[in-house]
């Protein structure tokens, strides 16, 4: 299935038509149809993945799972888990200072 398809497929699900996609998205008449022959640019998919809350390798039928990959947090737990695996330079475990001072870069990392 190619784009185009796909893009028809998802606007029946919302039960809209290709023609009023492009009217939605200020796209000419036509526009989307293109699509059958070429592929959109990158901004064009992106905004249409949005709109139908799908993810663009969906859109360019490089996966049939439309979901959109989460990224999930890391939790407490994972990172201890992480330092208990951590060793230091020499080979030796962690200190607890040590251990509390990488967490505090690594949750200032992961913050941002």
């Amino acid at each position: 299935m190619n784009t185009y398809e796909r893009i028809k497929e998802l606007a029946k699900l919302k039960k809209i038509s290709i023609r009023q996609l492009e009217i939605n998205f200020g796209y000419s008449n036509g526009y989307i149809g293109s699509w059958k022959r070429q592929t959109p640019n990158s901004v064009e998919l992106a905004r249409l993945a949005d709109y139908f809350n799908v993810s663009v390798d969906y859109l360019l039928g490089r996966t049939d799972d439309p979901t959109i990959a989460n990224k999930s947090k890391i939790t407490d737990s994972d990172l201890d888990d992480v330092l208990d695996g951590v060793m230091s330079f020499r080979g030796d475990q962690l200190t607890d200072k040590d251990r509390e001072a990488v967490r505090a870069f690594l949750e200032g990392r992961l913050s941002k």
